[in-house]
């Protein structure tokens, strides 16, 4: 095995792609995970405080995860991509291991976004679509544009986080499923899709009520992961295992109210979309011809570094850029001006031989970049032009000119300190035997590890093998414990039996208020659904450990509380001042096919089951002792 992971190796790092796909899964990454630090600010006092508002442990908190937004920011535009996925990958650990995230507010992607932050630092995902790629143009800025070639990476950048993050984590998942009686029977995707606490917003109901269709859909997702690690690589059948699996991730974003895994697992699709697919994308998006031309003094440091920047935002290739010295006399349209006019603005023409310049010249530039057209049209708005012409004359007539052409001297590159071009360019390129056998190694010690990860949750404690004393366990579960905290590998049994056996009911929180009007609280609805914006690691904290097959009523007072007084405090509640009601409905989760099964649930009644008051910041309950009796 060793020798073919070596030859592969070197097959694969021989061949070039375009750095696309990994610009792109760049970006999305660190959208994720900023959509995930405004959902952590918003939930702020419920995740991180003892007790909401009222009992504030980590008031720097805000601070904290604001620094982590900048960060992110950083990741989506690629800037000091190196330095930004280096400090991202850092916090998430922090997050997640010394805070209450991955205890009460487990999101289900934590360590799926710890293990691609750790791809991440050995991906080139700066060099498309990132500031850094500019950065690097403008430090020669009387290079043309045009003189720079496509970024390429190596294949190896492309399959191996796919194979690990996704292969793995697959397979992983297809061995725990086959434990699953629902999973057998064809109904893995029917029946957490059934549950009121896992549904999102969408009624998927005439889906659900098909039975053939939901049994093609679970044997599907079961030989999808079983195989997807084996043959993905495969030409004929990536495009394949690309729809089913865009399909299968669309499905749980839009189905369920976990939508961060959902969008995380999406964005390594387009580490899976075939290289020659980007160019037809490309083809497609792009200007067949430019929309407009414009000239430029390619004697003047400050036009040229303009035009890189103006060039690098221009998705769409709307705008051709060129010399006026070299270019301008070629062009009727621009014989009636001189050439020290023509230096002295920024021209354009655009098809029907339109000339602009100055801040016309960019307005028109933004407005047929296609996407920036708002700023265009701003610029021409009365009052906003006239101010932007005077600022542009004062810099215009003031910009310094050099008398060299392109030959000039030029600032020293920027050095790519990047891990990647270090180890797949700089250690590959000299000894490319040597690079092959360290990646190897490398590997089977991540095959190790997610093997000790499977066999452990996945045969062993589910055959009640576990034996916690035995000193082979012991160090099993020490291995684990840093593979999980440092690589993300942890055991994808989701949604599976001993998750749904004996889930018959189900808790949500009204209140009475001073009226005697009793209310919903803005959490759990009539229908058991958990509200917007309640979805994620909040919906995990409710519906994975507050309320269980067998709940543990510390548990559920611990979070009873927090929800009572986050959620009080948001809508404007005195606490003292209202009651708020416990109901319970009755659910079922059956482990085969029931017709409507999703409506039954819906409309099944609730009862009040006790009470639960706040006096003088101290909650006190009035609840059964054992509620999993009623």
């Amino acid at each position: 095995m060793y020798k073919l992971i070596s030859s592969k190796i070197l097959e694969l790092h021989s061949k070039q792609a375009p750095a696309t796909g990994i610009g792109l899964f760049r970006i999305l990454y660190g959208l994720i995970t900023l959509q995930e630090i405004i959902f952590l600010l918003y939930f702020n006092h419920l995740i991180f405080d003892p007790i909401p508002y009222i009992d504030v442990e980590f008031p720097m908190i805000p601070f904290f995860l604001c620094l982590w937004g900048v960060i992110a920011a950083f990741i989506v535009v690629g800037y000091r991509y190196q330095f930004a996925m280096t400090c991202n990958y850092i916090i998430w650990i922090i997050f997640v291991n010394f805070t209450p995230m991955q205890r009460d507010f487990d999101g289900g992607f934590d360590l799926f976004m710890i293990g691609a932050g750790f791809f991440l630092l050995f991906m080139p995902g700066d060099r498309a679509f990132s500031i850094d790629n500019l950065r690097y143009k403008l430090s020669t800025p009387f290079t043309h544009y045009s003189a720079y070639p496509k970024p390429t990476v190596s294949t190896l950048a492309y399959t191996l986080p796919v194979a690990i993050c996704l292969g793995f984590l697959y397979f992983d998942s297809a061995i725990h499923k086959i434990f699953a009686e629902h999973w057998r029977n064809g109904l893995g995707t029917w029946l957490p899709a059934t549950q009121p606490y896992y549904v999102s917003a969408i009624d998927m109901s005439s889906l659900l009520n098909n039975t053939l269709l939901q049994n093609i859909l679970g044997y599907t997702i079961l030989i999808f992961q079983f195989t997807f690690i084996f043959f993905f690589t495969q030409r004929r059948l990536r495009i394949i295992y690309l729809l089913v699996g865009l399909g299968l991730h669309l499905g749980i974003t839009l189905s369920f109210n976990i939508y961060p895994f959902g969008l995380g697992m999406l964005s390594f699709y387009t580490l899976l979309v075939p290289f020659k697919g980007w160019h037809c994308i490309g083809r497609l998006v792009t200007a067949k011809q430019p929309s407009l031309t414009v000239f430029y003094d390619q004697l003047c440091p400050l036009c040229n570094r303009t035009v890189l920047i103006l060039n690098h935002f221009d998705l769409f290739s709307c705008i051709d850029f060129k010399s006026a010295q070299e270019h301008a006399a070629h062009y009727p349209a621009l014989a009636s001006i001189n050439n020290e006019t023509l230096l002295t603005d920024l021209y354009a023409l655009d098809r029907a031989n339109r000339i602009y310049s100055g801040v016309d010249t960019y307005a028109q530039i933004f407005i047929k970049m296609r996407y920036l057209f708002p700023i265009g049209i701003i610029l021409n708005l009365p009052g906003i032009h006239q101010f932007a012409l005077k600022k542009y004359r004062s810099i215009a007539d003031t910009r310094n000119r050099i008398p060299c052409s392109s030959a000039c001297p030029t600032p020293q590159v920027l050095l790519d300190t990047t891990l990647y071009h270090q180890f797949f360019e700089g250690v590959a390129a000299q000894k490319p035997q040597a690079f092959s056998r360290k990646l190897s190694k490398i590997l089977l010690a991540l095959l190790v590890l997610q093997l000790n990860s499977s066999v452990h949750y996945g045969l062993i404690y589910r055959l009640n093998a576990d034996n916690h004393q035995n000193p082979i366990s012991q160090a099993s579960n020490a291995v684990l414990m840093i593979s999980q905290t440092f690589l993300g590998i942890t055991p994808h049994a989701l949604y599976l039996h001993d998750h749904f056996a004996g889930y018959d009911h189900i808790l949500a929180i009204t209140y009475t208020d001073q009226n005697g009007t009793e209310r919903w609280l803005p959490f759990v609805n009539e229908q058991g659904r958990l509200l917007a914006p309640n979805w994620g690691r909040v919906h995990s904290m409710w519906a994975n450990i507050a309320v269980t097959p067998n709940i543990d009523n510390k548990r559920l007072h611990k979070f009873i509380m927090k929800v009572t007084a986050f959620w009080g405090q948001k809508i404007g509640l005195s606490l003292d001042n209202v009651v708020f009601n416990i109901k319970l409905k009755k659910i079922s989760a059956p482990s085969y096919w029931v017709e409507d099964q999703l409506h039954k649930n819906f409309t099944s009644p609730w009862t009040t089951i006790g009470t639960a008051k706040w006096t003088d910041n101290r909650i006190s309950f009035d609840l059964p002792d054992n509620i999993n009796e009623l």
